[in-house]
Protein backbone atom coordinates (compact mmCIF):
# COMPACT_ATOMS: atom_id res chain seq x y z
CA UNK A 1 0.00 0.00 0.00
CA UNK A 2 1.74 3.77 -1.34
CA UNK A 3 1.13 6.39 0.93
CA UNK A 4 -0.72 9.54 -0.01
CA UNK A 5 1.53 11.97 -1.31
CA UNK A 6 0.59 15.67 0.69
CA UNK A 7 1.45 18.59 -0.50
CA UNK A 8 2.17 20.82 2.77
CA UNK A 9 2.77 23.70 0.88
CA UNK A 10 -0.36 24.37 -0.59
CA UNK A 11 -2.02 23.30 2.94
CA UNK A 12 0.11 26.03 4.81
CA UNK A 13 -1.88 28.96 3.64
CA UNK A 14 1.65 30.12 2.50
CA UNK A 15 0.80 33.06 -0.46
CA UNK A 16 3.67 33.37 -3.15
CA UNK A 17 4.62 36.83 -4.48
CA UNK A 18 6.00 37.01 -7.53
CA UNK A 19 7.61 40.60 -8.64
CA UNK A 20 7.78 39.20 -12.21
CA UNK A 21 3.85 39.28 -12.41
CA UNK A 22 3.97 43.34 -12.03
CA UNK A 23 6.47 43.65 -14.65
CA UNK A 24 5.07 46.59 -16.51
CA UNK A 25 5.26 45.36 -20.63
CA UNK A 26 7.21 47.87 -23.04
CA UNK A 27 10.30 48.49 -24.43
CA UNK A 28 12.79 50.37 -22.47
CA UNK A 29 15.23 53.35 -23.70
CA UNK A 30 18.39 54.85 -22.28
CA UNK A 31 18.87 58.06 -23.33
CA UNK A 32 22.41 59.50 -22.95
CA UNK A 33 22.48 63.11 -23.40
CA UNK A 34 26.68 62.61 -24.21
CA UNK A 35 25.46 62.41 -27.45
CA UNK A 36 25.22 66.31 -28.14
CA UNK A 37 27.81 67.59 -25.99
CA UNK A 38 30.17 69.82 -27.23
CA UNK A 39 33.40 68.18 -26.98
CA UNK A 40 32.37 66.09 -24.77
CA UNK A 41 32.38 68.12 -22.32
CA UNK A 42 29.59 70.62 -22.34
CA UNK A 43 26.09 71.22 -23.62
CA UNK A 44 25.51 74.49 -25.68
CA UNK A 45 21.97 75.41 -25.72
CA UNK A 46 21.57 76.69 -29.12
CA UNK A 47 22.60 73.60 -30.80
CA UNK A 48 20.56 71.33 -27.92
CA UNK A 49 17.63 73.43 -28.64
CA UNK A 50 18.28 73.04 -32.54
CA UNK A 51 18.36 68.97 -31.73
CA UNK A 52 15.01 69.42 -29.97
CA UNK A 53 13.40 71.03 -32.43
CA UNK A 54 14.41 68.79 -35.22
CA UNK A 55 13.79 65.53 -33.46
CA UNK A 56 11.19 62.92 -33.66
CA UNK A 57 9.85 62.32 -30.40
CA UNK A 58 6.75 59.81 -32.16
CA UNK A 59 10.13 57.65 -32.67
CA UNK A 60 9.72 57.18 -28.31
CA UNK A 61 5.53 56.32 -28.51
CA UNK A 62 4.49 53.81 -25.62
CA UNK A 63 8.00 53.59 -24.34
CA UNK A 64 9.88 53.77 -21.28
CA UNK A 65 12.91 56.45 -21.07
CA UNK A 66 15.36 56.97 -18.53
CA UNK A 67 17.32 60.11 -18.95
CA UNK A 68 21.35 59.73 -18.33
CA UNK A 69 24.46 61.62 -19.29
CA UNK A 70 27.63 58.87 -19.02
CA UNK A 71 29.70 61.36 -19.23
CA UNK A 72 31.37 63.52 -16.50
CA UNK A 73 30.29 66.83 -17.98
CA UNK A 74 28.63 70.08 -17.57
CA UNK A 75 25.23 69.33 -18.43
CA UNK A 76 22.46 72.16 -16.70
CA UNK A 77 19.20 70.80 -15.31
CA UNK A 78 16.78 72.67 -17.52
CA UNK A 79 18.29 70.12 -20.53
CA UNK A 80 16.73 67.21 -18.44
CA UNK A 81 13.58 68.99 -18.23
CA UNK A 82 13.49 69.72 -22.12
CA UNK A 83 13.92 66.45 -23.09
CA UNK A 84 11.08 65.45 -20.27
CA UNK A 85 9.10 68.05 -21.88
CA UNK A 86 9.44 66.80 -25.80
CA UNK A 87 9.21 63.48 -24.67
CA UNK A 88 5.84 63.24 -22.65
CA UNK A 89 3.44 63.29 -25.16
CA UNK A 90 4.71 59.98 -26.51
CA UNK A 91 6.26 58.07 -23.88
CA UNK A 92 5.02 55.75 -20.96
CA UNK A 93 7.25 57.05 -18.54
CA UNK A 94 9.94 58.91 -18.30
CA UNK A 95 13.38 59.53 -15.47
CA UNK A 96 16.01 61.04 -14.71
CA UNK A 97 18.51 57.67 -13.97
CA UNK A 98 19.48 54.92 -15.21
CA UNK A 99 17.22 51.99 -16.68
CA UNK A 100 17.89 50.31 -12.84
CA UNK A 101 15.98 53.83 -11.68
CA UNK A 102 13.42 53.42 -14.24
CA UNK A 103 12.42 49.81 -13.11
CA UNK A 104 12.62 50.74 -9.33
CA UNK A 105 10.38 54.06 -10.20
CA UNK A 106 8.19 51.90 -12.58
CA UNK A 107 7.71 48.88 -9.29
CA UNK A 108 7.80 51.84 -6.63
CA UNK A 109 4.56 52.69 -8.62
CA UNK A 110 3.08 49.48 -8.91
CA UNK A 111 3.27 48.46 -5.35
CA UNK A 112 2.24 51.65 -3.93
CA UNK A 113 -0.95 50.80 -5.55
CA UNK A 114 -1.45 47.62 -4.06
CA UNK A 115 -4.09 46.62 -1.23
CA UNK A 116 -1.85 45.47 0.88
CA UNK A 117 -4.63 44.76 2.93
CA UNK A 118 -5.62 41.82 1.48
CA UNK A 119 -2.29 40.16 3.29
CA UNK A 120 -3.54 41.24 6.74
CA UNK A 121 -2.43 37.91 8.89
CA UNK A 122 -1.25 35.72 5.95
CA UNK A 123 1.94 33.97 5.65
CA UNK A 124 4.11 35.39 2.66
CA UNK A 125 6.39 33.68 0.13
CA UNK A 126 8.10 36.31 -1.72
CA UNK A 127 9.18 34.37 -5.11
CA UNK A 128 13.14 35.23 -5.75
CA UNK A 129 14.96 34.18 -8.89
CA UNK A 130 13.18 35.38 -12.83
CA UNK A 131 14.06 35.79 -16.14
CA UNK A 132 12.78 39.33 -15.70
CA UNK A 133 15.03 42.18 -14.10
CA UNK A 134 13.08 43.28 -11.22
CA UNK A 135 15.21 45.88 -9.19
CA UNK A 136 16.48 44.70 -5.55
CA UNK A 137 14.65 48.08 -4.56
CA UNK A 138 11.38 46.25 -5.70
CA UNK A 139 11.88 43.65 -2.85
CA UNK A 140 13.02 45.97 -0.39
CA UNK A 141 9.53 47.93 -1.18
CA UNK A 142 7.07 45.27 -1.19
CA UNK A 143 8.84 43.77 1.95
CA UNK A 144 8.15 47.45 3.54
CA UNK A 145 5.14 47.47 2.64
CA UNK A 146 4.38 43.94 3.53
CA UNK A 147 5.58 44.18 7.00
CA UNK A 148 2.91 45.94 8.96
CA UNK A 149 -0.06 43.69 8.04
CA UNK A 150 1.34 39.87 7.02
CA UNK A 151 1.68 37.35 9.59
CA UNK A 152 5.13 36.42 8.25
CA UNK A 153 7.48 37.19 5.34
CA UNK A 154 10.12 34.55 3.32
CA UNK A 155 12.13 35.06 -0.17
CA UNK A 156 12.86 32.46 -2.15
CA UNK A 157 10.59 29.30 -3.55
CA UNK A 158 8.73 26.63 -1.42
CA UNK A 159 11.55 24.19 -1.27
CA UNK A 160 14.14 27.33 0.04
CA UNK A 161 12.73 30.36 2.21
CA UNK A 162 14.48 32.47 3.54
CA UNK A 163 12.79 33.99 6.73
CA UNK A 164 13.06 37.54 7.01
CA UNK A 165 9.82 38.75 9.12
CA UNK A 166 7.27 36.69 11.56
CA UNK A 167 4.45 38.65 13.83
CA UNK A 168 5.21 38.64 16.74
CA UNK A 169 2.16 36.72 18.83
CA UNK A 170 -0.63 38.47 20.11
CA UNK A 171 -1.42 37.94 23.66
Amino acid sequence: MEKEIINRVAKSGIITINLEEFYPQGNRVLFDIKEHLFQGLILKEKDFREFIKNEDWSAYTDKYVALICSEDAIVPTWAYMLLATNLAPFVKKVVFGDLETLETVLYNEILNKLNINAYKDVRIVIKGCGDLPVPKAAYVEITRLLRPVAKSIMYGEACSMVPLYKQPKKN
